[in-house]
């Protein structure tokens, strides 16, 4: 047992000495730090650039209490313009259904959707279209999908034909025909 306190006590001095060469390691070197930091506080200080001047802003007032606020976005652009057409009552030409009632996939953008198969349910073709969730719906000819009331023309094995309804930039609408391929990827869940 003694020696093993022998043995630990000189483990212990080695252990001091080690330190004490270590950390006297860390004091050399620092003479050159004191000598910059000398010459650098010495050196005048550059001088500085001076703040530049703020202008001050013109106030304007708005006082035009009469007329719609450029700010906001106009009421007719809001929608799809449905009810402007039906009660202007004068549009010749498409126009969408004002009584018609939506359905579940138009509120997905046409792009943001994908045609996963077919199927074929007592002669009457189906098409399985993948929503931006990954769910899986089932359309037909004349199903509506898409948000520019895209009506289902045709569908086949490889595609959905749709006919869309957009503004034409006047005061009307014009068709466009829009379709979705068979994908091989399936929308990633989100």
């Amino acid at each position: 047992m003694n020696t093993s306190r022998v043995m630990n006590a000189s483990r212990l001095l080695l252990l001091i000495v080690l330190s004490m060469l270590i950390l006297s390691g860390c004091t050399r070197g620092r003479d050159d730090l004191e000598v910059w930091v000398a010459q650098t506080l010495e050196r005048p200080p550059e001088p500085l650039e001076p703040i530049p001047t703020v202008a001050t802003p013109t106030v304007v007032i708005y006082d035009a209490t009469g007329l719609p606020d450029p700010f906001m976005r106009n009421m007719r652009d809001e929608g799809d313009g449905i009810e402007d057409i039906a009660a202007a009552g004068t549009t010749t030409g498409p126009r969408p259904d004002p009584n018609r009632r939506r359905e579940f996939l138009e509120q997905f953008p046409l792009d943001s959707m994908a045609m996963v198969g077919t199927i074929e349910i007592d002669q009457n073709a189906f098409a399985l279209v993948a929503d931006i969730e990954g769910t899986i719906h089932r359309v037909q000819a004349g199903n509506y999908l898409g948000q520019n009331h895209g009506r289902i023309l045709d569908i086949n094995q490889n595609r959905i034909a749709i006919v869309e309804l957009v503004r034409d930039g006047a005061s009307g609408w014009m068709e466009r025909e829009a379709q979705i391929m068979l994908s091989d990827d399936r929308p990633q869940q989100r």
